[in-house]
């Protein structure tokens, strides 16, 4: 047997079953290899590098114990190999992974940037490229100089994350389910690139009026990847937090936001015939959606499912159904080991009543109340982590439980960011109690407002956001006195 630190852990526990306990002994981030998910994804890929890393435990100490291991149970002799040129994962790799980033950020050509990655790496993990990312932006790098040249990234790295298997997650799986969004996205974008094909070269008008209505038939069925977006931001996003990985997930919502701005530009641009700008925001529109796939499918998803647990994952599951699918029904099929779905339940409040100080509710009192009133409410604790949404029927903003814990500022996306920090700047020093903003949201006219909450000696203790659709009480005038129910 001949180990070295480019052996799959998926080969080397299929052929050794004992090593799965040896390794879970060592390390608890090797739990993972328990999961048949992880095995039958990440571990197919998966080197002993990589998992050194991932447990935080030397190469050559692991592939020593390994082979030890090996040995002693079955008698074989165990030759360790020191192949290739390949720089194992750690600190060292990061910094010429990080090198190369700071210096395409400079300038320096491609072409000899992707060499120096050839020569000195070899491979990439997606993972890598998040926490590199990562790394960065905690450096001092902003989070738009990331998102300007989140592209060029991907192509120094294009040829290395190829030869990654896609992630195959079972069917019911919510990366199965983004996965198979993304095959019904495609179908909208190769009839849009169709329809451009043919009246690009030339531009002109009459042939566009032709092609209008189906263009904009094409690009509403296409702003359901909204859905898709809010999703991510909402469930996905705040799992990954928990495990320190932010920095990706404010780039890939800065270019969400990017994709619904030139959703909304080309529609209006359609409607208006307003050829050479339409044309134009269309080809950048589908590129942006085409591109935001191929980081889903070969850097977000394979991190996520190398990341996250099975309870991470029924975490990020629960509440999908509230935000809603693009276009297609999740499958049926994956189902959480018995010892996560006991995680599903949430402390609840013990005993039959709340004491208030005006009365008392019973918590499911309580919840009906909040639920029935007009207003949708929200309230952020004093450490900035939201607590509670207001479960309305009629929802204006869109919320999901994967919210909860959250800091309120990976809520929002990065354009408004320091907004939302000046109001909770300005409440927790004392300095402003309200904050009211207004907009107008296709034909109702939203009122949106922020109170600083304070106890009774006037600390403060987190904000509460109210949003009421005014639009009907904007209209009101004379007076009602009378019921009107007939």
């Amino acid at each position: 047997m001949e180990l070295s630190a480019r052996t799959k852990i998926d080969d080397l526990l299929k052929k050794y079953p004992f090593l799965t306990d040896f390794l879970v002994a060592r390390a608890p981030q090797f739990k993972l290899l328990q999961s048949t998910l992880m095995r039958k994804t990440v571990g197919k890929v998966a080197t002993l590098s990589q998992v050194s890393a991932m447990g935080g435990i030397d190469l050559d100490q692991l592939l020593s114990g390994i082979a030890g291991k090996i040995r002693t149970e079955t008698g074989e002799e165990v030759v360790i190999s020191t192949e290739g040129p390949e720089m194992s994962a750690g600190p060292g790799r990061h910094e010429v992974l990080k090198g190369i980033i700071r210096d395409l950020h400079k300038g320096v050509d491609i072409t000899i940037l992707k060499k120096r990655f050839h020569d000195l790496i070899k491979d990439i993990d997606p993972s890598e490229i998040a926490k590199m990312e990562q790394k960065l932006i905690e450096e001092g790098m902003p989070e738009s100089e990331i998102k300007r040249l989140c592209d060029v990234h991907v192509a120094v790295f294009k040829e290395s994350l190829e030869k990654k298997a896609a992630p195959t997650p079972p069917p019911g799986h919510p990366v199965h389910t983004f996965m198979k969004e993304n095959r019904a996205a495609e179908e909208i974008l190769n009839k849009a690139a169709l329809i451009l094909n043919k009246i690009c070269d030339s531009r002109d008008t009459e042939l566009f009026i032709q092609y209008q209505k189906e263009l904009e038939g094409l690009l509403e069925d296409l702003a359901s990847i909204n859905l898709h977006y809010l999703r991510k931001e909402n469930q996905l996003f705040p799992v990954l937090e928990t495990h320190g990985i932010t920095g990706p997930s404010e780039v890939m919502w800065a270019i969400h936001d990017d994709v619904r701005t030139m959703l909304k530009n080309a529609k209006r641009q359609v409607a208006e015939t307003r050829v050479p700008e339409a044309l134009t925001t269309i080809q950048d529109l589908l590129k942006a959606v085409n591109d935001m796939i191929y980081k889903e499918e070969h850097i977000l998803f394979p991190m996520a499912m190398e990341m996250l647990s099975e309870a991470d994952w029924l975490k990020a599951g629960k509440g999908e159904e509230e935000i809603g699918y693009a276009w297609i029904r999740p499958e049926k099929g994956w189902m959480p080991g018995a010892e996560t779905v006991s995680l599903r339940d949430v402390a609840r409040a013990s005993g039959e009543g709340l004491n208030l100080k005006t009365g008392r509710l019973t918590p499911e009192q309580v919840n009906l109340v909040l639920t029935h009133l007009p207003i949708e409410l929200s309230f952020v604790n004093e450490h900035d982590e939201v607590e509670y949404y207001s479960q309305t029927r009629e929802r204006i903003f869109p919320r999901s439980p994967g919210v909860i814990g959250r800091k309120v500022q990976n809520c929002h996306p990065p354009k408004s960011l320091h907004m939302v920090q000046k109001i909770l700047d300005e409440f927790r020093a004392g300095k402003k109690d309200v904050a009211d903003f207004w907009i107008q949201m296709n034909d109702r006219f939203i009122y949106i407002r922020y109170f600083s909450v304070r106890d009774s000696e006037g600390n403060y203790k987190g904000t509460l956001e109210a949003v009421q659709d005014v639009t009907d009480i904007r209209n009101l005038t004379g007076e009602k006195r009378l019921l009107d129910w007939n």
